[in-house]
């Protein structure tokens, strides 16, 4: 099966690997699936049948140099969809990935039968997260930083003085991150484009149209996308119900429980319990 589909008149890079119920995982911003450790590595992609895409713009899908809006986003998994012939799957969004998971919630709410929504917000009245578009404006060197206090706000200066060691290996999991594909045609441009999309995301007031059961999962140092936003999110969602773990905007590789609750609500087995 080639790596490469033509979704919606670009070409769009995505895997698919493993076994078991189906299962579309998004990427965040500036999301690449050459970026490791990424989701085929983790327990998820050991349980599912799991799809994944370089979203439009970013890694080795195609770079148009036009306007992006959250629409695009969500109707280019849905004809990623169409092109691997699921009528349906669960579906697991992180970040700005969790963005575009909600937006093709209320745009085709029958094709999810289960949704996870992971450290993100719902724009509009329900607050969007930090407008990270700001954040071009910076040096390299400030970029980073400010990112990784965001990221976690305990990570503050003080923390970066009284844990090196571990500022120094956070410091250089970022740089490798951001590196992957940095010298590619369009890639700086692709990025901004992705960045203004998510600016303009506001999908608040259609969330009741997303009825399938949703597990909405926050870290409790998030400074990206705060505790309240998943309160936010929460409160629009007929079936939602949330989980908050000890961590930052990178929970998921903070708090083991973080899996272990994402693989039990997408296994089935009842409704998922409030977290604290």
């Amino acid at each position: 099966m080639s790596p490469f589909a033509t979704i919606r008149g670009i070409r769009m890079y995505y895997e698919r690997a493993g076994s078991g119920p189906p299962l579309l995982f998004i990427n965040g911003s500036q999301g690449d699936l050459r970026m490791q450790p990424g989701p085929f590595e983790g327990p998820i992609g050991r349980r599912f049948d799991l799809l994944a895409h370089d979203q439009r713009g970013l890694g080795q899908t195609e770079k148009p140099d036009t306007d992006y809006t959250m629409a695009d986003y969500a109707e280019d998994a849905a004809a990623l969809l169409d092109h691997v012939g699921w009528d349906s799957c669960s579906v697991m969004g992180v970040s700005f990935g969790g963005m575009v998971a909600q937006e093709l919630a209320v745009r085709h709410p029958e094709r999810i039968e289960r949704l996870v929504l992971c450290c993100t917000s719902s724009g509009g009245r329900g607050q969007p997260s930090y407008p990270l578009h700001e954040l071009q404006e910076l040096t390299d060197e400030e970029r980073l930083l400010r990112a990784l206090e965001l990221s976690d706000r305990r990570m503050d200066t003080d923390w970066r003085k009284s844990n090196p060691e571990t500022f120094a290996q956070v410091r250089e999991m970022m740089e490798k991150r951001a590196a992957i594909g940095a010298g590619e045609p369009g890639r700086a441009m692709g990025a901004r484009r992705q960045l203004e999309a998510r600016r303009h995301h506001d999908v608040y007031d259609r969330l009741p149209q997303a009825t399938m059961p949703t597990l909405v999962c926050a870290g409790r140092h998030d400074g990206i996308a705060p505790l309240a936003n998943s309160e936010a999110i929460v409160s629009q969602l007929p079936q939602a119900s949330l989980e908050v773990f000890e961590g930052g905007h990178l929970f998921l590789v903070q708090d083991p429980r973080a899996n272990e609750r994402i693989l039990a609500f997408l296994g089935g087995g009842g409704a998922a319990g409030n977290g604290g």
